[in-house]
């Protein structure tokens, strides 16, 4: 194939549309394949392919910096790993990555001592894949059995299969078209599993008794509203089936008995708008107790209880506050842990049954970090498995023995190649917004990094998902060359508490780009970097955040990367057909039945908001199979750019032709994606392109 010499050009196809009486023209609409989710249009596969052909010419002349970078990350990787076993009933379980592998191996052996018995291997799973990823994975209570599930085109839907751990005999049973986890019930004799429709969306739970046909499989629970989805799980004791739908703002919950999982289903409360719930239950001699964690209250969400018998009479246990935000719940035989934020920090808090007021939380000494409880999968126990890291620390495994507050580490993340957190610092600033709120930012940098030098800022604000300052071995690689990598935790995350997450959601979006835009102004005016020295990253919503952003303030950026960015938003809320749009409203707005949300989302679509004026580089990727992101977008935006930008500057857009949202799903096949992204920011920022680092030794 001829190397090309010039970026490809889209043609420009006369379409438009019209709702509440405004007009879009849309010329690059047939790059939507009308056959979706088959793509096989040969005009829209020949475009996609120029653009793969163009990102490789663009990218070749630096090839050896990308091959630096990866061997950079490759080697802060330890190949032949292994998790911490953990114990589960009479045995204990962990995983393994052996030397050179891409995937792990699921081992476990008893409790009482004996061989290890490899239960699942990835590797073999995936071998004549470009794509895998294993979504369920979950043993039978007895040990019995195993239900794992399996991706191998990055669609995002799996094909159910079942193994017998103790004869090593794969089952004939198989289960294929699901989104959702497979939950043992029945003393493990049957899972129940939810359906994908066409629209990938799960609206239904069906129980698959092992040994018969799939078309025998009961269905217990069908949702009527395709703006919700459904979900199953056990509780803590595993006595009961939890069966949960809803939206991003909406819940409904039922129980059943595990063990009659086609038997009489308890509603917990009915939905009402607005009103968020999850629960779990307690039972001791026989009476059950419903833990409910609501947002009903207070928008930081309080923890109730009630009887079994009177589900719906919740009475206060733990009050809603304004200061912790409480995320989370989880019971256990002799005490029970609550998780949530306080100042944007996570904890975790113990707490007694006996005492409502009584409270431990678990301290940790960093400033900045990130924690959670990790694997518990038994109800009586004395320890608990957590997890920690920060922006210098690398991840963490630690056993909390209750009884003493003792915090015994298991194991830490090791660099092979070498590792001084004493070369790096961690900041932890607030950024005015231009509305006085006050944006909390975490920084990381090398000591003797100058102030005014390069720095990278990221960020996602969408869904309430806080960023968690974590520590990223692959990030060294601009660190190490004298970038600052920055956090802004924007709005739209919950990083603060709920009302984060609100104030930048449906009509109050624009918070969420406008304190984005901010924090790089004030990062400037700090004395931290200068404009144009800043780089930026985000992906799917915070692709959408990178697409606002170029287009309001592209003169701030050096150089700009979208991964599967959401950058067509009109288009995509109009579609009701599309895999997520119907669950979808409840964040961004319906444009559909509003005429003021159509109006607003118009007003930011990074799709219908590019002008001709001058773009920062940028470096776009896309899945072909990505069903969150289609395709389409970065495609029709990537072409549009082209149109109308009056720069020289790059533009390159990398589909990936066998995988979906997540990109490549091997360990190193995924870092050298990182490479490629880091390689392309040195490039275009005029960075050096040896690390300070390469003189590390291990600590």
């Amino acid at each position: 194939m001829t190397e090309p010499t010039a970026p490809p050009t889209a043609e420009k196809r006369d379409h438009a549309y019209t709702h509440h009486g405004i007009t879009i023209s849309d010329p690059y609409y047939w790059l939507k394949d009308e056959s979706y989710p088959t793509i096989d249009d040969e005009d829209i596969l020949d475009y996609v392919k120029a653009e793969n052909a163009w990102f490789e010419a663009r990218m070749e002349p630096h090839k050896a910096l990308v091959d630096e970078l990866y061997e950079e990350m490759k080697a802060r990787v330890k190949e032949d790993d292994s998790s911490v076993p953990q114990k589960d009933g009479d045995w204990l379980y962990w995983t393994e990555f052996e030397k050179g592998s891409e995937y792990k191996k699921f081992y476990r052996r008893a409790v009482t001592g004996g061989d290890a018995v490899l239960i699942l291997d990835e590797n073999a799973l995936a071998e004549g894949h470009e794509y895998f990823r294993l979504g369920a994975f979950s043993v039978s209570k007895d040990g019995r059995y195993l239900a794992y599930s399996t991706d191998t085109d990055g669609s995002e839907r799996y094909t159910a299969r079942f193994k017998d751990l103790q004869t090593g005999e794969m089952l004939a049973d198989e289960i294929p078209g699901i989104r959702t986890s497979l939950t043992w019930v029945a003393g493990g004799s049957a899972v129940v599993y939810g359906e994908s429709t066409e629209q990938w969306r799960t609206l239904n739970a069906k129980v698959h008794t092992m040994g018969t046909p799939v078309s025998d499989d009961v269905e217990i629970y069908r949702e009527a509203d395709e703006s919700f989805g459904v979900s199953t799980g056990l509780t803590a004791q595993e006595d009961w089936l939890v069966i949960s739908t809803g939206d991003n703002e909406t819940s409904e919950i039922r129980l059943v008995r595990a063990d009659d999982p086609t038997g009489e289903q308890i509603l917990i409360a009915p939905r009402q708008k607005g009103r968020e719930y999850d629960v779990d239950v307690r039972t001791v001699d026989g009476r059950g107790t419903i833990y409910v964690h609501t947002n009903d209250d207070h928008v930081n969400f309080r923890l109730a209880t009630a009887s079994i018998d009177n589900p719906g009479k919740w009475t206060t246990l733990i009050a809603g506050s304004d200061e912790f935000y409480l995320s989370g719940f989880e019971l256990f035989k002799d005490f029970y842990v609550t998780e949530g934020r306080l100042r944007g920090l996570d904890q975790i808090q113990l707490r007694s049954y006996a005492d409502p007021n009584l409270v431990k939380p678990i301290a940790f000494a960093e400033a900045s970090f990130s924690t959670g409880l990790s694997d518990n999968p038994e109800y009586d126990v004395d320890k608990l498995r957590l997890v920690y890291d920060s922006m210098v620390t690398p991840d963490t495994v630690y056993d909390y023995h209750v009884a003493s507050g003792e915090l015994e580490q298991l194991k830490q993340v090791e660099i092979p190649s070498g590792y001084d957190a004493n070369l790096y610092k961690v900041e932890r600033i607030d950024i005015a917004a231009r509305d006085g709120t006050l944006i909390p930012v975490s920084i990381v940098s090398r000591k003797d990094r100058p102030k005014t030098g390069p720095l990278h800022l990221y960020a996602y604000g969408a869904y309430g998902y806080a960023v968690p300052p974590g520590f990223s071995s692959t990030r060294l690689s601009l660190v190490d060359r004298g970038y600052a990598y920055a956090i802004a935790h924007i709005r739209g995350g919950d990083d603060l508490g709920r009302n984060w997450y609100l104030q930048g959601k449906l009509n109050e979006r624009t918070n969420t780009f406008n304190d984005f835009v901010d924090v790089a102004k004030g990062l400037i005016a700090e004395g931290y970097t200068e404009q144009g020295k800043i780089s930026a990253s985000g992906g799917s919503a915070g692709g959408e955040l990178m697409g606002v952003v170029l287009n309001t303030n592209p003169e701030l950026w050096g150089a700009v990367v979208a991964h599967v960015p959401f950058v067509d938003v009109l288009n995509t809320m109009l579609d009701k057909d599309l895999p997520l749009t119907p669950g979808e409203w409840q964040e961004w707005g319906n444009p559909i039945e509003s005429k003021q949300s159509f109006a607003y989302i118009l007003s930011y679509s990074p799709y219908d908001q590019v002008v001709a004026q001058d773009y920062p580089p940028l470096l776009v990727t896309a899945g072909l199979n990505d069903p969150r992101v289609t395709y389409w977008e970065p495609a029709k935006w990537v072409a549009k750019l082209r149109e109308l930008k009056t720069d020289e500057n790059e533009l390159l857009l990398k589909t990936n032709m066998g995988a979906g949202h997540g990109g490549k799903s091997g360990r190193f096949a995924s870092i050298y994606e990182v490479a490629e992204e880091y390689a392309f920011i040195l490039w275009q920022m005029g960075a050096a392109s040896s690390s300070q680092a390469a003189g590390q030794t291990r600590k």
